[in-house]
């Protein structure tokens, strides 16, 4: 029985515990669930910052440039550094000391580590500063002020702690004065705290935590040393932010000061002086205001800037009288290189005389063109948007012929000289382009000066001293023979074509120009070569009925069988031109024959109507049923269309060559009886489309491919040029130069008074050229020399164009 009273008593002590216990836990279920809700809240985001750092991309352990995009390597580096520390600070620390036993209070202390965080935080700060959404002030600001804010409260709350703990609560700053503080509210003792850490960190002296034991005075000693140094760091920051707003205008008040003092130390002109200032405030303004584009162009990749020039000023280049008609590849890229400036009114953009380095388009604005007579300035002319200034200075390399000046505010582009001619150079068919441009801007100027530099600058181009790379077809164009032999001098292969597939000889046939014909076919021009629409020399000359040149090109193997006949005769009846096609047959051309179209002269000549020219064909041999292309025969052709002169005509062929008519052809899908049809037209000249034929259509004003004077090779063969300023010839065309076309010499004899000499053919020995100057000059030579004096021992020393002078031996 005692026994069993007491396991009852037993039974009713744990059932007591129990009770109280779950009454415990039910009392501290709040608490727990505070405390649970309070990690969520402070705990989370680390944790998820922490999960995102395993795959933010980050440069490369071993390069400064390369970046890292591994999601293994950038975990792998993460574990590696700072997940540890990372992982620690977000330990929900309160919640594990409320759990575990008081005796395990010391345990708090690692909630210290949570001031990891603070990277974070600060990492946070960074990219708002970076980020463009945001303003810099505000952003730099609200830092400064969280900084002060958190060091006030850590200094307050250490302090307070100081005090709360120490073993005579009587001998602490606040014990001192209150010496019930324990019993005051949370929030007062807090206040208070801080005040005094505010007063510490923001003022020296009175104010400042009184520090009573020494604890507190070992404290108050590192605290004031911080102070020292965030006290600098947050004036310092909030200078940056307040000066910087008022960096410019001092700077540019000690600029303009500047500027006055040295225009009134040096007695500078009063125009002079605002021409100074009015461009010192103009580059303030411009700054102030976001418009300095060229420094923010510059800032950019080249590919960007490149698009963005493209972008704001094509339209405008592409108007430009000096780019009309060039390339588009050319125009690209001189925009690249073109630079955006502002001029204030009354500005000189280019003065008289000065030094061609530059030429300016306008944009936006107008100048006006100056010109200094008898030390008076006179306005000759204006420029306004989309002119070209200083565009003649810097093309024939003379001294700028008229002042340039703003009237007012204007922006203008700006290309350099250097940059300009590389550009050209690699384009050289829109050089000859650009330079026909300002010939006849020169030719349609009414400046009275303009017509000497006219004369001079085409006295340049015959000379060869343009700076400009120039074509056999820009001379060619141009007449100019003196022009042509110098760039034939020079290795130019006389077969190259233009922009527009026509080789010289096309040109100057076309022209009826007989010197530059000679020319050409001396330097191995081809009398027969066909240009991209399949037109030939002999032609060109027949369609301009330059009859020299139709019989120079004739002697010297041109026909005009090797180009399209059929298309010629063609063309010859669409422009009912009878001579013309009477001028094909009388120079080998059977006018019978169909063009590349399908259809032949007899049923354009049909269609029109024109007798006279279907009986000159028919007269040339023309088969009346003999159908075209698409089935239609003459004869049929001239029913159809009711042609009743044309086809009296075709039954007195019949007649004459006993043809017996033929039915009508079973593939035609009108009948002779049918109904009328309209007029016979002759097909375009262009074939029908044919996938095996087919290319793609290229854009328009593209540039073709460069001649070999651009290629790689034909640079390095300028690297050989001589003393005497010629280019060699490219290998490619020695051998052809010299079998077609033989070296010729200059013999005099200053002796017998033939001091300007006589043009022969060089010989193959040295004693022939001693012979053909006994016969010339009637001495006999024992040695000759150069012009120079230097003597020739070898003819192979000898080169085409040489000067030789004969010396006679004593016994003369």
């Amino acid at each position: 029985m005692e026994a069993f009273t007491e396991v009852q008593e037993e039974v009713k002590k744990e059932m007591e515990f129990m009770r109280k216990n779950l009454s415990n836990c039910q009392e501290m279920m709040p608490a727990v669930l505070a405390l649970l809700m309070r990690f969520f809240l402070l705990s989370a985001p680390p944790l998820v910052a922490t999960a995102v750092s395993f795959s933010v991309v980050s440069l490369s352990l071993h390069s400064t440039t390369a970046t890292v995009d591994d999601r293994k390597k950038i975990a792998w580096r993460y574990a590696r550094t700072w997940l540890v520390l990372d992982v620690i600070s977000t330990i929900p620390s309160e919640l594990v000391r409320e759990i575990l036993p008081h005796k395990f209070e010391s345990y708090g202390y690692f909630s210290m580590l949570r001031l990891w965080r603070l990277r974070r935080v600060s990492l946070f700060f960074s990219r708002l500063e970076k980020d463009r959404k945001y303003n810099y002030f505000a952003v730099r600001f609200s830092k400064l002020i969280c900084v002060t804010l958190f060091v006030v409260h850590m200094a307050g709350c250490l302090f307070y702690r100081i005090a709360a703990y120490y073993k005579d609560p009587s001998k602490t700053w606040i014990g001192s004065v209150w010496e019930d503080f324990h019993t005051e509210s949370l929030w007062v003792r807090y206040v208070k705290a801080l005040y005094w850490s505010i007063t510490t960190l923001t003022t020296t002296g009175y104010g400042d935590l009184h520090a009573v034991n020494h604890d507190e005075m070992v404290f108050v000693m590192f605290y004031m040393m911080f102070d020292l140094g965030l006290t600098s760091y947050l004036i310092g920051n909030m200078t940056n932010l307040v000066v910087h707003a008022t960096f410019r205008t001092r700077q540019f008040r000690d600029t303009i000061q500047a500027v006055s003092s040295f225009a009134q130390r040096n007695h500078l002109p009063v125009r002079l002086q605002d021409q100074m200032l009015a461009h010192l405030s103009l580059k303030f303004r411009t700054d102030s205001e976001g418009l300095h584009q060229q420094e923010t162009i510059e800032s950019l990749p080249k590919a960007i800037r490149s698009s963005i020039s493209n972008y704001l000023f094509y339209s405008l280049v592409d108007r430009v009288y000096l780019f009309r008609g060039v390339s588009n590849d050319l125009l690209f890229q001189l925009v690249t290189e073109m630079k955006a400036e502002y001029f204030p009114p009354k500005e000189d953009v280019i003065l008289q005389n000065e030094a061609p380095t530059d030429l300016y388009i306008l944009v936006t604005g107008a100048v006006e063109l100056i010109m200094r007579r008898n030390g008076i300035e006179q306005v000759v002319g204006e420029a306004v948007t989309g002119d070209v200034v200083g565009a003649i200075g810097l093309l024939c390399y003379r001294p700028q012929l008229f002042t340039v000046r703003t009237k007012r505010l204007s922006q203008l582009l700006r290309l350099n000289r250097t940059a300009f001619l590389n550009i050209v150079q690699s384009n050289v068919g829109d050089g000859t382009i650009i330079m026909n441009n300002l010939l006849q801007y020169l030719k349609d100027s009414n400046f009275p000066e303009m017509e000497g530099i006219l004369t001079d600058t085409e006295h340049m181009l015959t000379q060869g001293r343009m700076d400009l790379p120039l074509t056999l077809c820009f001379a060619a164009m141009r007449g100019d023979d003196l022009l042509l032999r110098q760039l034939l001098k020079q290795g130019l292969d006389p077969n190259e074509l233009d922009d527009n597939g026509r080789t010289a000889l096309h040109i100057a046939a076309s022209n009826g120009n007989e010197h530059c014909v000679v020319l050409l076919l001396e330097y191995g021009a081809d009398p027969n070569i066909k240009d991209s629409e399949g037109n030939v020399p002999v032609w060109e000359a027949l369609q301009g009925n330059h009859k020299n040149v139709i019989k120079l090109l004739s002697e010297n193997g041109a026909a005009i069988t090797s180009g399209d006949v059929g298309q010629f005769a063609l063309t010859a009846v669409e422009q009912n031109n009878i001579d013309l096609l009477e001028e094909i047959a009388k120079y080998g051309g059977d006018v019978t024959l169909p063009a590349t179209c399908g259809t032949t002269a007899l049923h354009t000549a049909i269609s029109a109507g024109n007798t006279e020219m279907v009986k000159f064909i028919l007269d040339q041999g023309a088969d009346v049923d003999k159908p075209d292309l698409h089935g239609w025969t003459p004869r049929a052709l001239a029913d159809h269309q009711g042609q009743e002169e044309i086809q009296g005509l075709f039954e007195n062929w019949v007649t004459e060559n006993k043809k017996t008519v033929p039915t009508t052809p079973k593939h035609l899908s009108v009948p002779y009886g049918g109904k009328s049809i309209a007029k016979y037209n002759s097909e375009p000249t262009i074939a029908p489309f044919s996938p095996s034929l087919h290319h793609d259509v290229a854009p328009p004003r593209r540039r073709r491919a460069d001649n070999f004077q651009n290629s790689l090779v034909g640079m390095m063969s300028v690297a050989s040029t001589g003393e005497n300023g010629m280019i060699s010839s490219p290998a490619r065309f020695t051998g052809f130069l010299s079998s077609n076309y033989p070296a010729r010499v200059t013999l005099s004899c200053p002796d017998k008074g033939e001091v300007g000499g006589k043009l022969v053919v060089l010989p193959k020995s040295f004693q022939e050229l001693l012979d053909i100057g006994a016969r010339k000059f009637g001495c006999i030579a024992t040695k000759i020399l150069t012009r120079e004096g230097a003597e020739i021992e070898d003819i192979e020393l000898v080169r085409d164009g040489d000067h030789l002078v004969l010396v006679p031996g004593t016994e003369s």
